[in-house]
């Protein structure tokens, strides 16, 4: 499969659930304005995850490929484990100063709740896995969007209906066979 394709599906199914998917559904409730949260999220992500993928590439050009190899297994499998914990939204992640306006909040926050989160280190470790910059950072976008255009856009009624638990198995999995596949090549 494509890296793109690849990287859209691991980081779709990881922010199910994950903190930023729960402020998007704060910053819904709080806001009731669902284009600029949407564009906001759009922006923070693609700057957060360029960064994200710029640093697996160029990770994987300063390490050894051995030791490239046995960093990225260990990834992916602690990336399994750690998707397996649910995330709740932090007060300060879900504080907006209301003189930024709806765009400019949800940017700010968004990057700041998106800094060491799963599905920003995912994109590093799957820029560096396929040394494909921007196959991966679309893909980890076009994933963070499926997964955070439905909550803006039905708010909380949508967090009572998806079965978090579930979708956090498949994507422990998802991330465990990926770690196999790169162990075994």
């Amino acid at each position: 499969m494509s890296p793109f394709l690849i990287s859209t599906g691991v980081v779709g199914l990881a922010e199910i659930g994950d903190k930023t998917q729960l402020l998007a559904l704060v910053l819904a409730a709080r806001f009731k304005k669902p284009v600029p949260i949407i564009l906001g999220i759009l922006v923070a992500t693609l700057v957060n995850h360029g960064f994200a993928g710029a640093l697996g590439e160029w990770l994987s050009t300063a390490i050894s490929p051995s030791i490239m190899k046995w960093a990225v297994v260990t990834s992916f499998i602690g990336m399994a484990i750690w998707i397996l914990i649910p995330d709740k939204v932090d007060d300060e992640d879900a504080t907006t100063k209301r003189k930024l306006g709806v765009f400019a909040s949800t940017v700010l926050t968004f990057f700041i709740a998106e800094m060491g989160d799963k599905t920003q280190i995912a994109t590093v470790m799957l820029a560096a896995r396929y040394q494909d910059f921007f196959g991966v950072v679309a893909g980890t976008t076009l994933g963070m969007m499926l997964a955070n255009v439905p909550a803006v856009l039905v708010g909380h009624k949508f967090s009572g209906r998806l079965p978090t638990r579930a979708v956090h198995a498949v994507a422990a999995v998802i991330f465990l066979v990926l770690g196999i596949i790169t162990l075994m090549q």
